[in-house]
């Protein structure tokens, strides 16, 4: 995948996102709303920080190298999807949020 291609990565989040609200439609006759959504990155966040800790020998999980890197790209395209079913611009808000912090710093 090139490094540099947000466009790309967007698409590839939002369209994966497609997919599986296709899949609620089927399994529970409704896709998950955006408190759901939510909710799951909450809890994909959460696991982050027990691999993380298991990273640094403090949580007691084997093979969690593999986990860590998956969830931390999940909660990658749990932002994406999140700010698109919210109306903003993932690509402006991290423009601004970047220059923002790059003034203060």
């Amino acid at each position: 995948m090139e490094n540099n291609n947000f466009n790309t990565i967007i698409k590839r989040s939002l369209d994966i996102r497609e997919k599986y609200h296709q899949l609620e439609i089927k399994g529970n006759g409704t896709e998950w709303t955006l408190e759901e959504d939510a909710l799951a990155y909450l809890t994909d966040a959460g696991l982050v920080g027990r691999n993380i800790m298991s990273h640094q020998k403090t949580w007691l999980k084997k093979n969690s190298a593999e986990e860590l890197e998956h969830k931390l790209a999940e909660n990658i395209w749990w932002l994406i999807v999140l700010a698109d079913r919210t109306g903003i611009d993932i690509k402006e808000a991290m423009d601004k949020f970047l220059t923002k912090t790059e003034n203060i710093v």
